[in-house]
């Protein structure tokens, strides 16, 4: 969320390089492309808005839509009074956000975080940029950094960049290897839970109060999970060994490997919450979050994985609650491209880097 505030001021130095006659190129149709597109357009600045999908997929991409969420359909906190995310999220309100407009309209239960129906929230930002005269949407793969002859450019196209156009953008900035290893979680159908035992609570009753789905787990419940997600065998790639993971993101068996009690503590605890079956504080909970504004389609909160399908299956099916769910999308994992943090004194407006 930090990028699109500062999209936002981005965009109002560049309105006072141009004229209205102008068009500026935003190459990239993700979040951070979309809002972009659409700041543009209500300054009055004609905008090519390019996106490589369908023609050119990704690793993680399920669709062509723009603005889709790839990973988490949360936002995370939307607690202005007390978060600092939160208070991003009022910020981007008030300068006009598409993004947020988008999300707020959208948005399902989820206690005091901004979660979507991901589905309705990317369709609701493409009918927006489609519905603007001064967008016109490209569908076309930049394979390379474009022409100096394009007056103003904004390359926005995200961690899923394709491979070449990170080798054009690795030639300009100098660096090499700025990548990481992000996860997914699985998504799991509402009807094949088994709410005998499983129960509605959001963490201290935050939000709607019963906004997500918690299977509890007992001592022994939690180590044979443990146990049997540490033996799990996981997809294995190239370059893993040398490219990072993201910590804020881990995957839940390599979190499992830092210690038998890490998940207790992170994603699997039970803390605000208690048990109705039992009246008490579980050992450990697994969250399932709603994905969907109908309620059918539940996100296993924190527990993004490259374990291999069958061993999803069998790991999951552990979890009190789950035994027999039905998985309408398996974990997995994507590398990601990033740029440094850092202010490259050649890279100047009217040309913004967005990665």
């Amino acid at each position: 969320m930090p990028i699109l505030r500062k999209i936002v001021n981005y965009l109002y130095l560049l309105n006072l390089k141009h004229q209205k006659d102008k068009v500026v190129h935003v190459v990239g149709g993700g979040l951070a492309g979309s809002e972009a597109a659409w700041q543009l357009s209500q300054l009055g600045i004609g905008v090519r808005l390019y996106e490589m999908r369908p023609q050119r997929c990704t690793d993680a991409h399920q669709t062509d839509v723009l603005a889709e969420l790839v990973c988490s359909n949360s936002f995370r906190s939307d607690d202005a009074q007390y978060n600092a995310v939160g208070v991003l999220h009022e910020e981007l309100r008030r300068c006009g956000s598409l993004i947020m407009r988008c999300a707020d309209a959208n948005r399902v239960p989820a206690g005091a975080a901004l979660a979507v129906d991901r589905d309705q929230f990317s369709q609701a930002v493409q009918s927006a940029l489609e519905n603007e005269i001064l967008v016109d949407i490209v569908r076309l793969e930049l394979t390379e950094l474009p022409p100096t002859e394009w007056d103003s450019v904004i390359i926005a196209t995200g961690p899923l960049t394709s491979p070449s156009l990170t080798s054009s953008i690795t030639e300009l900035t100098g660096e090499q290897n700025l990548a990481f290893y992000d996860a997914i979680a699985p998504i799991a159908y509402r009807d094949s839970i088994d709410f005998s035992k499983v129960w509605f609570q959001s963490r201290y009753d935050k939000g709607g109060g019963a906004d997500y789905i918690n299977c509890p787990l007992n001592d022994g419940e939690y180590e044979n999970f443990i146990t049997a997600l540490q033996s799990g065998e996981s997809y294995e790639g190239h370059d893993w060994d040398k490219v990072p993971y993201f910590e804020g993101c881990l995957p839940i068996e390599v979190m499992a490997s830092r210690g038998v009690d890490t998940l207790r503590f992170g994603p699997m605890k039970p803390i605000g919450l208690i048990d109705p079956s039992t009246g008490t504080r579980p050992w450990a909970v697994v969250q399932l979050r709603r994905e969907d504004r109908a309620g059918q389609m539940w996100n296993i909160v924190g527990f993004q994985t490259r374990l291999r399908v069958g061993e999803q299956r069998r790991v999951f099916g552990l979890i009190p609650g789950l035994a027999d769910a039905e998985f309408l999308r398996w974990g997995s994992i994507h590398r990601n491209t990033y740029l440094n943090s850092v202010s490259y004194t050649h890279l100047t407006l009217p040309t913004i880097l967005l990665v």
